[in-house]
């Protein structure tokens, strides 16, 4: 297997500077600086070039990287404490992720920054700390430092959403997010130190959490399930996947309205770790339950889609909208094909750009109304249209229209279903996207364009900004760009996903 997947190039061969190092220590940098020049009068902008950087940086990764080749590009190791050395190394999917966490978090500074939450130096670096942390789970080939620094990052975004909610029952909404994102890292802990076991009984005693070395070990079938409940519960936990979604309405609901669920949902981190991690190490167990996975995840699709239909907040909505879109996300996993495999990231991608985008406009309408209640909105598209265009845009691109880059997306997710699992599944698939169609649409049109409820008092909304503009108009700028050129990040993802999925019986046509 590890000659298959995990073969290396060294960074030395192809660019002369560890630049996977430079991507994770700049943001540190840039958050140092924020504390030490806190007092700088024009620290925001310093902040957002510095944001901008980062982004360059990984643009830089992206011109380099070798996409014909399914090996791990420029690798970079250091020995530290025995199985806590240091080994990271990119390929095509981890570079996608790497590009959309430096384009989200460029965006959130810069509404962050729009919609005041200060102090400015304060807020970027905690940004700033995030993106360091997320940097380093994209780039990280070892386990157990990929389960350290989601916890690191879960706790930086907790932190945003205590520091900068919006609702007097914010500690309420985070005390149930740290109960569910403890439970989901213990559990990834456990499946770690698990194979590290396994590792050390193959090998006579030596301890190891790097991918490739774990690779090369065998596990037994009972302990293999066991280890991949713990895994893919721990990473389901934080997609979120129907029915550990739990946290979810009450975060989005109480907590902070954009910006975080931007990081914790835009991202997604648990749909990245089961590509690195889950189904490379654990192919025999993958197989065994994918059924059963497929059907929970579709279940979670109709019923995310029936309570969103039922909700009268805008915030509560989205948020059931992120589960139900998430069933079609595994079912592109868990269908084990290359075609879906594709699907799967670019719809994971898409749809963090979508989301991305939905939260910043619902936050852009609170900051004027002060609600997010769909009962006292209406008649928004007269005063602030291009948010509602932005709005519209991006919930279509979550339900895959055409000119869209989620329409490639759902197609390959749909056609390799139809592969492996048959017309029933697929058409259950495709229903519940027409769902997800029917309660994003309804939501546009009751806080844009009915009318407002007789008896409400009057809204003065004020037009939109020129900073809410810049934001809206990158937002739409990329998903019609990806939508319109989808083939370049196809071809990114095209080598790496073709090798995991030769790990499947049927899953290369």
């Amino acid at each position: 297997m590890e000659g298959l997947l995990f073969s290396e190039i060294g960074w030395r061969a192809q660019g002369g500077y560890p630049l996977l190092s430079l991507l994770q220590l700049f943001p540190l940098l840039a958050a140092g600086l924020m504390l030490l020049l806190r007092n700088l009068p024009r620290l925001a902008l310093i902040g957002l070039l510095l944001a901008a950087g980062e982004l360059l940086l990984a643009v830089s990764l992206y011109l380099q990287h070798d996409h014909a080749s399914t090996a791990l590009q420029f690798s970079e190791q250091l020995p530290l404490l025995g199985p806590f050395a240091y080994h990271a190394g990119v390929d095509g999917v981890s570079i996608l992720f790497i590009l959309l966490s430096a384009l989200l978090v460029l965006l959130a500074s810069i509404y962050g920054l729009v919609r005041g939450l200060g102090p400015a130096w304060r807020f970027l670096a905690v940004m700033f700390a995030v993106e360091a942390a997320l940097m380093s789970l994209f780039v990280s080939l070892n386990l157990l430092w990929f389960v350290l620094l989601s916890a690191l990052q879960l706790g930086l975004v907790g932190y945003l959403l205590w520091r900068w909610g919006t609702s007097p029952d914010k500690e309420m909404a985070l005390a149930r997010f740290y109960q569910f994102m403890a439970i989901g890292v213990l559990m990834l802990l456990a499946a770690t130190l698990l194979l590290g076991w396994n590792h050390a009984h193959a090998s006579g005693g030596s301890w190891s959490f790097d991918l490739l070395e774990l690779s090369r070990v065998p596990v037994e079938p009972a302990l293999g399930s066991l280890i991949f409940f713990l895994l893919f519960y721990g990473l389901a936990l934080r997609t979120p996947l129907f029915p550990l979604h739990g946290w979810l309405p009450l975060v989005a609901e109480h907590g902070n309205i954009a910006v975080a669920p931007t990081l914790l949902l835009g991202l997604k981190v648990g749909i990245y770790g089961m590509l690195r991690f889950l189904f490379p190490l654990l192919p025999k167990a993958v197989e065994q339950w994918h059924y059963h996975v497929v059907a929970f995840a579709v279940v979670g699709i109709f019923y995310a889609a029936s309570l969103a239909m039922m909700q009268h907040n805008l915030r509560r909505l989205l948020a059931f909208a992120v589960v139900s879109h998430t069933g079609l996300i595994v079912i592109g996993l868990f269908t084990l094909h290359r075609l879906a495999f594709q699907g799967a990231v670019l719809l994971s991608v898409t749809f963090g750009l979508a989301i991305a985008a939905l939260m910043f406009m619902t936050g852009m309408v609170y900051r004027r109304t002060r609600t997010t209640s769909l009962r006292k909105l209406g008649g928004l598209f007269d005063t602030i249209p291009f948010i509602g265009v932005t709005f519209l845009v991006a919930g279509l691109t979550i339900v895959g229209m055409p000119g869209t880059p989620g329409f490639d997306a759902v197609h390959l997710v749909l056609e390799a279903s139809i592969h492996r699992f048959g017309g029933l599944l697929s058409i259950a698939a495709a229903l519940g996207n027409v769902a997800a169609a029917g309660f994003l649409l309804w939501a546009f049109q009751r806080a844009f364009l009915a009318p407002r409820t007789e008896g409400l008092p009057p809204l003065r909304v004020e037009p939109t900004s020129s900073a809410e503009r810049l934001v809206a108009g990158l937002v739409l700028l990329v998903l019609l760009g990806a939508g319109f050129w989808s083939e370049p990040w196809l071809e990114l993802i095209e080598q790496p996903l073709a090798a995991l999925s030769r790990l499947y019986p049927g899953g290369e046509p």
